[in-house]
């Protein structure tokens, strides 16, 4: 290994990425552009569900079961239906995601004790916001109805009413369950994945095309300097943007970071070393801009925001799904960057994950440096 051959191709990297402004822009702006985007517009909290609600009763009982939804941050009143056509109408043209039928009887029959029933309907097209916003349904009316049962029986002179069980739940790391302080950390890993593979394939790739690095595979820089040299550069270039989507995370999105920030740093940098190898594997595979594009795109975009548990629960998918997700470095690094986030964990509990990250850059930056010992014919 020859240090100076190493200095020498970095220098020239660091010139070329300089005096190309339009992928040095693309690769300062982009992470930003990412982030806050997909911060801002990918959100899995379920508020504010645009409901229609047909009261047949007209009782004081259904009014205040109406003001229940009414007071609720979880459900938004939009119209109040005169027939079963208006409801009909509403969920079929998406303007309601939840439909409240209160038939009539209700306050009778919670007056005389009788069982009383209400009807609540949902727009399954999005199942899963549906079936969240059926248990906001059900949670509501469950409390609602202990209130009735418990002003009976101080009524009959019995007391207050006290169910068998009383649940007590507390959230823990991320107690008001907002979904940013998941999502932001993950697209951390993602964007750092695809910026780093897909720009370090593509300018490689660009080099293959336009003959330049055949000139280099003939000069005495061996396979190792060339690659090592080549990195440094755009290891530099990723560690801005791993700093502009780190402090981006922290100020603009206001997630909490309670770990170690140098633990965070370190495995962050392990994490961008073998996304730009991978980057340089897949440049030495496909010696062309297109090829390189779609092979980033497909081993680097896809499993990253796919199988890493980013936004999909991988325990959920079938079992070879599972398996194939094992080899996703992604998953690891989400599992860490979260871990530091959000709970604050230290290395005794994340070391396992960022040595398979260390394992995983060295492997694919010898695999990298294998394919490029191939001289030119």
């Amino acid at each position: 290994m020859n240090w100076r051959r190493t200095r020498a191709v970095a220098r020239k990297e660091f010139l070329h990425i300089l005096r190309d402004s339009r992928s040095l822009a693309l690769a300062l702006v982009l992470p930003l552009m990412m982030l806050v985007l997909f911060g801002y517009a990918l959100s899995l909290d379920v508020d504010r569900v645009p409901m229609i609600i047909e009261d047949r009763d007209r009782t004081p009982e259904s009014r205040e079961l109406i003001s229940r939804f009414a007071g609720s941050r979880y459900f938004d009143i939009r119209e109040f239906a005169s027939n079963p056509g208006d409801v009909n109408r509403g969920l079929s043209s998406a303007e309601h995601l939840l439909a409240l039928v209160i038939p009539e009887g209700f306050g009778g029959d919670l007056r005389s004790g009788r069982e009383a029933r209400v009807q609540a309907l949902l727009d399954g097209s999005d199942s899963n916001t549906a079936s969240i916003a059926m248990g906001y349904v059900e949670g509501l009316v469950q409390i609602y109805t202990a209130e009735l049962r418990s002003e009976a029986q101080k009524a009959r002179g019995a007391g207050d009413f006290r169910p068998a069980v009383e649940p007590r739940a507390r959230v823990w790391y991320n107690p008001d369950l907002k979904s940013k302080n998941f999502i932001v950390p993950g697209l951390v890993a993602v964007i750092l994945m695809i910026i780093a593979s897909l720009l370090t394939s593509l300018t490689i790739a660009r080099e293959w095309e336009t003959g330049t690095m055949e000139q280099l595979l003939s000069t005495p820089v061996r396979p190792a300097e060339l690659v090592l040299g080549k990195l440094a550069a755009f290891f530099t270039l990723g560690v801005v943007d791993m700093a502009v989507t780190l402090v981006s995370g922290v100020v603009i999105f206001d997630v909490p970071l309670r770990g170690s920030v140098i633990l965070l740093v370190v495995s962050s940098g392990i994490f961008l070393f073998g996304a730009l190898c991978w980057g340089v594997m897949i440049s030495a595979i496909a010696r062309t801009q297109l090829m390189a594009y779609q092979m980033g795109t497909i081993t680097s975009f896809l499993p990253a925001f796919l199988l890493s548990g980013f936004i999909f629960s991988v325990e959920s998918m079938p079992a070879v799904i599972q398996m194939i997700s094992y080899i996703v470095p992604a998953k690891y690094f989400i599992t860490v960057i979260k871990g530091i986030f959000l709970k604050g964990s230290g290395i005794e509990l994340l070391w396992g994950q960022i040595a398979l990250l260390a394992g995983y850059a060295a492997v694919v930056f010898l695999m990298a440096t294998r394919r490029l010992k191939q001289k030119v014919a």
